[in-house]
């Protein structure tokens, strides 16, 4: 970066915020036109947060929303970390709603980039809750 200053940088933060936000929305309207019901948006525990957490038929989903200014980066871009914070925030959900246990347990993942229609990939990583 050549010299911006903080307020540039709290502006590109700010902006970021907010297209993640946007992108998040976006998502949610993307599972309920698939059929999916949103049981919780921004679940956050301690050392753990699941963008959205979807039910359809039998399955739970634990979905992680990436937007980016560029599809192909979104894609690669759920780390290790991500999927283990992932992974904690679900074992609290599921402690919470025990009711869900006995479904088929997902980690999917949606991408948003600009000008590009969002891609929902079911079981996108491996949701590592035992």
């Amino acid at each position: 970066m050549s010299g911006a200053g903080p307020p540039e940088r709290t502006k590109r933060r700010r902006g970021a915020h907010l297209f993640g936000l946007k992108a998040e929305s976006i998502a949610a309207l993307m599972l309920r036109l698939k059929g999916y019901r949103i049981l919780a948006r921004r679940f956050v525990v301690s050392g753990g947060e699941i963008d959205l957490i979807a039910k359809r038929g039998g399955a739970i989903a634990f979905v992680e929303v990436k937007a980016r200014a560029d599809m192909e980066v979104a894609a690669i871009s759920i780390s290790a970390t991500k999927r283990r914070r992932i992974a904690r925030a679900a074992r609290v959900w599921l402690a919470r709603n025990p009711w869900a246990a006995g479904l088929t347990l997902r980690g999917d993942a949606i991408f948003v980039a600009p000008g590009r229609l969002p891609r929902h990939t079911p079981s996108a990583y491996r949701l590592e809750i035992d």
